[in-house]
């Protein structure tokens, strides 16, 4: 029955697109909606209150951006933006609207697929309260009251400024969080523009968690945007 599955709400003015993700998403057993235009997405956001959102940015009468500006204002629902602007300056500009990560066209379902799992269990977690002292992320795990990272049960020695940039990557395990949000959450808001610290700061946790810190597997890059943890399977 559809109204059981996972409503997954597709805005994007180009219909072979739509007609593209419904399918992908059927066969993956979610049930997806349609919209056209910016209006009719944020119609169809507050009356069938879907579980996520795959938004384009190049919308007809509104830009996509300023869709989730507005869905923000009340809703903190995954959005997913879809757009074939590939420039660093509108993924960062999403990601800090409140996008909670971002595609560029074309992309491959199976990595749009992944990104929208992600979001939706850390929707999920956060829903139920259900995050607990102790998170694992593939071989790491960090245990926020005992303030302790093991990587494959091995004890990790971090400082405290490696220990802070480390939880709040495995907090967001699976997206990308923007240089501008890391600095902030790690540094302070004052030092939200200083990337030197960041990348410095970076390097020392890849000489620690990765096996080859040059080819990191675990903590990779988004070229001008910021950083991602890759979730992998949790245990």
């Amino acid at each position: 029955m559809s109204e059981n599955k996972i409503k997954i709400l597709i805005v994007d003015d180009e219909e072979p697109i739509r007609r593209f993700l419904k399918a992908a998403l059927e066969s993956h057993e979610f049930h997806p909606l349609e919209a056209a235009t910016a209006a009719e997405g944020i119609r169809q956001i507050v009356a069938q209150q879907p579980d996520a959102v795959l938004l384009d940015l190049g919308l007809p009468d509104m830009d996509g951006g300023e869709v989730i500006k507005k869905v923000r204002e009340w809703s903190s629902l995954p959005i997913l933006v879809l757009s074939a602007r590939g420039q660093e300056d509108d993924k960062v500009n999403a990601l800090e609207m409140g996008a909670d990560d971002y595609l560029t066209k074309p992309f491959a379902v199976r990595e749009l697929l992944a990104r929208l799992k992600v979001s939706l269990r850390h929707k999920a977690r956060k829903d139920s309260g259900t995050e607990t002292a102790i998170v694992k992320v593939g071989p790491l795990s960090m245990d926020f009251s005992k303030r302790i990272v093991c990587l494959e049960e091995e004890m990790i020695r971090l400082t405290p400024t490696e220990y802070k940039l480390l939880a709040v990557l495995i907090r967001h395990a699976g997206k990308v969080v923007t240089h501008k949000q890391l600095l902030a959450e790690v540094w302070g808001k004052l030092n939200s523009r200083d990337s030197h610290y960041l990348r410095v700061y970076m390097g020392h946790l890849r000489h620690k968690l990765e096996k080859d810190p040059a080819q990191p597997k675990l903590l990779l890059t988004e070229p001008g945007i910021g950083y991602r943890l890759v979730e992998g399977e949790k245990s």
